[in-house]
């Protein structure tokens, strides 16, 4: 049986931290994982506690180019470079190696924003190992992607600290 493709998106927290529980759960059952984190850079507790866990690889992401829409127009060229490089690489260490499961945690916003061929996401997802489970997180995922997924989670926000002016707090956001 082919593994499947899952998308958690929505405007609520939690998608980063379904995929997560599934990496967690995965390797708990002896699976390979690999996650690779776009528009995030290293410094989040999933990424320490994870890295405590043989079967998970977490790729390092060490550049961080702010928000989106605080980018300046070289800034979105170099994140998109970037971003690109490492979705590459990651790709290709998937098809080489041999994983059970795959995060592309926020690669729908990095697709959104044009930082990284979308088409290229879809052509993988399309031709990947056929036992490799892949989960996509991020918000606004294309009809394309949606229609590619087998499970399709949307996490919606009904109420969120950040409106009241309360920033992301360690251990709980990051």
């Amino acid at each position: 049986m082919r593994a499947c493709v899952h998308i958690y998106c929505g405007d609520g927290k939690g998608k980063t931290t379904a995929a997560i529980g599934l990496a967690v759960r995965a390797a708990g059952c002896g699976k390979r994982v690999l996650i690779t984190r776009f528009l995030k850079t290293d410094h989040s507790g999933e990424v320490q506690a994870l890295s405590g866990l043989p079967e998970v690889i977490v790729t390092p992401c060490d550049r961080n180019f702010g928000f989106f829409s605080n980018m300046t127009e070289d800034q979105k060229k170099e994140a998109g470079i970037y971003y690109s490089e490492l979705l590459e690489t990651t790709l290709k260490r998937s098809e080489k190696e041999e994983f059970d499961l795959l995060i592309l945690d926020e690669i729908m916003a990095v697709c959104h924003y044009g930082l990284v061929d979308e088409t290229r996401v879809l052509k993988f997802l399309g031709g990947r190992p056929e036992k490799l489970e892949v989960v996509l997180t991020g918000r606004n995922p294309s009809e394309k992607l949606v229609e590619m997924a087998d499970y399709v989670s949307e996490i919606r926000k009904v109420k969120h600290p950040y409106d009241k002016g309360i920033s992301a707090r360690k251990g709980i956001e990051y």
